[in-house]
């Protein structure tokens, strides 16, 4: 019965996915947000549990990265494609206004081509999750940024918008060559060469994870202070100290 217990923690992570598309799809980012950061929550405590429960298996690996695919895959893309779109003047997901390209009509559904340019971050969450699997090297630190940080930067945008509004913040994630530029950047990072520390504590001493200790902390007084504005902080942050910390990670 407990070799059960973290597939079902991950369909919970998929359930959570598949609520969020329901919000993202219908313009409510903040719903969106709320239940991609519980499907991320339960991501992280399926794995935590397989290897507390002892029971790891190939088929739990399987179905991680296909939950994965739908909370850390579709749902940035989704978001992204609606910010683009609102930039845009598009408005409502199923009417398409924007003069600033053709639309497309298809069994009665109206869409902009332009912003369709966010699902990039979709199809290199796909491409990243499927080298992850096939790299054993992966299993105590990151190549690339992983699918969940990077849906925490892209899911933090329509909340910076919505509770820290102002003419700056309105100036950098309303434009819509911001948000390409972000898009491009994302699909880069996802599946760059680089190495990135996993915060997977093997033992709880200090020493072996001073940098996971001081990076948690740090997290948490950016985000008391500076509220979601801190999430791509916290991204760069952790970017450039694993970037300055390449030689000790392993």
């Amino acid at each position: 019965m407990k070799r059960h217990i973290p597939n079902l923690v991950t369909g919970l992570n998929l359930l959570s996915g598949c609520i969020a598309i329901l919000f993202a799809v219908n313009g409510q980012y903040v719903g969106a947000a709320l239940f991609v950061f519980l499907g991320i929550f339960f991501d992280f405590f399926d794995g935590l549990l397989a290897r507390k429960l002892n029971v790891q298996s190939e088929l739990g690996v399987q179905l991680d990265s296909l939950a994965d695919m739908v909370t850390s895959g579709v749902v940035p893309g989704l978001v992204m494609y609606g910010l683009i779109n609102d930039a845009l003047g598009g408005g409502n997901f199923y009417e398409a206004t924007s003069t600033w390209s053709e639309s497309m009509a298809w069994i009665e559904v109206k869409f902009n081509l332009f912003p369709l340019f966010g699902f990039l971050i979709t199809l290199a969450s796909g491409y990243r999750l499927a080298k992850f699997n096939l790299d054993d090297d992966q299993q105590t630190y990151f190549k690339g940024l992983p699918t969940p940080a990077n849906t925490l930067l892209i899911l933090s945008l329509p909340l910076i918008v919505e509770f820290q509004f102002s003419a700056i913040v309105a100036s950098i994630f309303e434009n819509v060559w911001v948000l390409l530029a972000i898009t491009v950047l994302s699909c880069y990072l996802l599946n760059a060469k680089f190495k990135l520390f996993a915060l997977k504590f093997k033992t709880w001493a200090f020493k072996p994870n001073a940098t996971r200790y001081l990076f948690l902390v740090a997290t948490i007084i950016l985000l008391i202070v500076f509220k979601f504005i801190a999430v791509p902080i916290v991204i760069l942050s952790y970017i450039l100290i694993s970037l300055f910390t390449q030689k000790s990670i392993t």
